[in-house]
């Protein structure tokens, strides 16, 4: 983040109003009359963040809401409205409008955020970039983790990779758990029920978009700290539906776990008395730097630290390389 925050010279205080500004989920505003307000913009780009070979454009209209109002969850806040904004290659514009708006419609009902407003222009690819602006009593954010606190994890992890091996393996998702994963890829759902609950009892937050290791790495920069995953903690809060995909895909569970991405589960860091009850501990946090598996045999891995948006190793669980990153 520092890169972003030197070319844009913003930081918090910049504005009388700024509390957090460029390098958290979202910005901060804290406006007289005690409100807070989150504040975050989102990104899909068609070749970059998905790829209709495997979503339909209301598929592609709920998950770049979906994904928007991620940020807003892993803030600790509430969502309050949303402005889109969609670019449309000149073919058959009209038709990709209205699938595009039916699935963002949905997603918007589904949050509870309406859509107020936006621009519609045309280009040389498909994309829609969400604004979604909300508010919160106290936001959470990535660097208040300390040494001693459990790690916590809020809705499930690698099911959107699996969903999206599934498809590129053209294999029939028959089952109700390897349906499950397509649909977690499909239908990604953020967790804003829960953002509430989590403001009140954790110390650090971000939600799970590029992976958990790579956002873990970030949580754990923020904060100054080392981030530990507990292997048979982790495998014990996976889904039972991730062990059937993983088999069927050949991926490692572990692996799907910890570097598939985009679905939306929160990571938090607070202290065990204080775990929510819809919270899974998977891990805590220690003195040190970076993030560490460790292993239920004994011994440790230290894991990639994380996902750069702007560097080689930068793909998203369409397959393709991302270009945007979070400001």
């Amino acid at each position: 983040m520092s890169r972003l925050s030197e070319l844009f010279r913003v930081r918090a205080g910049a504005l009388p109003e700024l509390a957090v500004g460029i390098g958290d989920d979202a910005a901060v505003l804290e406006l007289p009359g005690a409100r807070t307000l989150v504040w975050t913009s989102d990104a899909c780009v068609e070749g970059v963040h998905f790829d209709r070979a495997w979503l339909s454009l209301e598929d592609v209209g709920w998950r770049s809401f979906q994904a928007a109002v991620s940020d807003v969850a892993a803030m600790g806040g509430r969502a309050l409205a949303a402005l889109s904004n969609v670019v449309l290659p000149a073919a058959d514009a009209q038709a990709e409008l209205v699938a595009l708006a039916r699935g963002q419609a949905e997603a918007a009902r589904k949050a509870r955020c309406p859509i107020i407003g936006g621009n519609l222009s045309r280009g040389g690819e498909l994309s829609v970039t969400t604004t979604v602006l909300g508010e919160c009593e106290k936001p959470l954010l990535r660097s208040g983790a300390r040494a001693g606190d459990e790690l916590w994890l809020i809705g499930d992890v690698g099911l959107a990779r699996a969903g999206l091996e599934l498809l590129r393996s053209g294999r029939a998702a028959r089952s109700k758990a390897l349906k499950r994963c397509v649909e977690a890829f499909r239908r990604p759902l953020a967790r804003l029920d829960q953002s509430a609950s989590l403001a009140r009892a954790a110390r650090a937050a971000l939600d799970v978009s590029d992976g958990l290791a790579g956002d873990a790495a970030r949580l754990a920069d923020a904060s100054g700290v080392r981030v530990v995953f507990e292997e048979a903690a982790l495998r014990g809060a996976l889904a039972p539906e991730l062990d059937l995909a993983a088999r069927a895909v050949r991926v490692p569970a572990l692996e799907l776990a910890l570097y598939g991405g985009e679905d939306y589960a929160l990571l938090a860091a607070g202290p065990a008395a204080q775990r929510p009850r819809t919270a899974r501990r998977i891990g805590r946090v220690e003195r040190g730097r970076g993030t560490v598996l460790e292993h239920a045999g004994g011994g440790a891995t230290r894991l990639a630290d994380g996902f750069d948006h702007l560097g080689v190793r930068s793909t998203t669980t369409s397959g393709r390389r991302r270009a945007s990153r979070r400001l």
